[in-house]
């Protein structure tokens, strides 16, 4: 399993720790640390077990009010990092 803690921008959630397969290519499981909790969790429950490509697809480009990004989008850069690990 490939775990990494991830430290979002422009968001109220203060770190994302995300769990992927050994090979990167499954969301393994996805735990926010601030922000709004019930929704945060919510997301974390949808995601699990889904490809990254496909959380990412859905994903990426979610703003949150005027801030330009959102914790879901700020998901997708810290799966993108989990990623990167993966293939090191």
């Amino acid at each position: 399993m490939i775990s990494i803690d991830f430290t979002p921008r422009g968001v109220c959630s203060r770190n994302i720790h995300v769990d992927l397969s050994d090979d990167g290519t499954t969301v393994e499981g996805v735990s926010f640390v601030g922000g709004c909790n019930g929704n945060l969790k919510a997301v974390s429950k949808l995601v699990t077990g889904r490809s990254v490509e496909e959380v990412t697809g859905i994903l990426r480009g979610n703003l949150c009010g005027n801030k330009g990004t959102s914790c879901a989008d700020q998901l997708c850069c810290a799966l993108d990092a989990a990623q990167e690990q993966a293939r090191a």
